[in-house]
């Protein structure tokens, strides 16, 4: 699929990033055919919604934004690896956004992981493909012992996931603000081959040792390559999707990810998977022979996204997660049943903006008096990251084993400022790039009103 800029003969990072997004689906879809039942079903759903609720069905997104709308995952291991995807996602306009530590988490992943993400509203609208991207910690001693880590370190040192040609033009990309047709095709196919499942042969041994030690350990450590590892379509009814899957005999993992469905707004993000499937891989046995067999590492994801939360609503949702009984009748008791609730309690983000005739009446001095006196109305932002109890859920439902965690042995250090200087460059934080985009659409509303003060939320 050809996606060019809007000047016919060059690719800037918007056409770079949705001709990328478009390749690396046809991609998965062939290597995993099940991902392609599961757009289908996904795009189904959302018609029928769209059909049901009409414009109140796009309130977080155009219908053809989240029909286009994909989140990737790979998994790198070292701080080299790491910055090298940094580069390749740099040329398509995305950036590394939060930290997240899968291995405090209940599944106890031994990785560390952030996503890349267009920041901008404005390029989250044409296309928002993001990457959720982990590395694996070898130097945590919870997961691997020094001669492990050792022999671990020394295996990742010696492959080379992206060559230096697709690097280059990465960088040229980036500082040029987008390639030339020829070089963005370059680009684009030498990218893409990157994340492509590789036929060379698994050793047998090597790929069980670490598998005693976590699945996912094994995946991105046990191989000589990286590869996408699940491709996710964007649902407005993810438990309608559920059941429809469930229909087609497509198993599913056990449950949706995040918060209840609880009759509220929803807020974050929900998610669930079709189980990892058995895909044949070519394995060499001790003795040198390569023989055939299949692994299970991929799985077909989806999700469905609600409202940006702000602190105090991550702070509500982290206490609703953890508290026994009913999880929608918690949420029920515990959060505001209506959008304009979760604006007054501040616990979800939206912007305003101007209504056409200014009211009478005199200037509002909070944003409550600004919307019910009708100088603005709001719209809800959408949630662009992630949860990392949902990520180390759906993780868990899919590895063949559990992860092994000595929690006597000495982590390692790996936070928010060691992960910047691995990629070389700031890590965003999601709350400040959410309270920027609430606190610049009310600088436009007292603006385009010349309010003599500015109204407080």
């Amino acid at each position: 699929m050809t996606v060019r800029s809007p000047h016919r003969d060059r690719y800037d990072a918007t056409a770079l990033r949705t001709a990328f997004a478009a390749r690396l689906s046809a991609l998965y879809g062939r290597e995993v055919p099940a991902y392609t039942t599961l757009v289908d079903v996904a795009r189904e759903v959302n018609a029928d919604v769209l059909a049901t609720h009409g414009e109140d069905a796009e309130r977080l997104g155009s219908i053809e934004r989240v029909t286009a709308e994909r989140h990737g995952a790979i998994r790198v291991g070292t701080p080299a690896e790491l910055a090298a995807v940094a580069t390749v996602f740099g040329a398509l306009g995305m950036y590394p956004v939060g930290f997240y530590d899968l291995r405090e988490t209940a599944a106890a992943v031994p990785v560390v992981s952030t996503a890349f993400r267009p920041v901008d509203r404005d390029e989250l609208a044409r296309n928002p493909f993001r990457v959720f991207t982990s590395m694996l910690v070898v130097d945590d001693r919870r997961f691997f012992s020094p001669d492990l880590a050792a022999r671990l370190s020394e295996f990742l040192s010696r492959r080379t996931l992206f060559p230096p040609s697709l690097l280059a033009l990465a960088d040229r990309a980036t500082q040029e603000g987008g390639l030339e047709a020829d070089d963005a095709e370059a680009f684009l196919s030498a990218a893409t081959a990157a994340f492509a499942l590789s036929p060379e042969p698994v050793d047998r041994n090597w790929y069980a040792e670490l598998s005693r030690v976590s699945s996912v350990a094994a995946d991105i450590g046990g191989v000589t390559s990286t590869h996408i590892n699940h491709l996710t379509p964007r649902v407005l009814d993810i438990d309608e999707l559920y059941t429809r899957m469930q229909a087609r005999g497509i198993e599913m993992i056990d449950t949706v990810q995040g918060p209840p469905r609880w009759g509220g707004p929803d807020l974050l993000l929900r998610q669930t998977s079709f189980r990892a499937l058995a895909e044949p891989r070519r394995f060499r046995e001790p003795d040198g022979r390569i023989t055939d067999d299949t692994l299970r590492v991929r799985f077909g994801e989806v999700e469905a996204r609600g409202l940006a939360a702000t602190p105090r609503g991550r702070e509500l949702y982290d206490r609703l997660l953890v508290e026994p009984g009913d999880a929608a009748a918690n949420w029920r008791a515990a959060a505001p049943a209506t959008e304009r609730g979760m604006l007054d309690a501040d616990l979800a983000y939206f912007t305003v903006a101007p209504t056409d005739e200014r009211p009478d009446g005199p200037p509002p001095s909070t944003v409550a008096e600004l919307l019910d006196g009708g100088w603005a109305v709001a719209t809800p932002v959408v949630y662009e990251d992630f949860l990392p109890a949902s990520a180390a859920g759906i993780f868990r439902s899919n590895l063949t084993g559990s992860s092994r965690r000595d929690d006597e042995s000495d982590g390692a250090a790996v936070d928010l400022a060691w992960l910047e200087g691995a990629v070389d460059r700031p890590i965003h934080d999601p709350y400040a790039l959410y309270g920027a985009e609430r606190a610049a659409s009310l600088d436009a509303v007292v603006a385009h009103w010349t309010l003599p003060t500015r109204p407080t939320w």
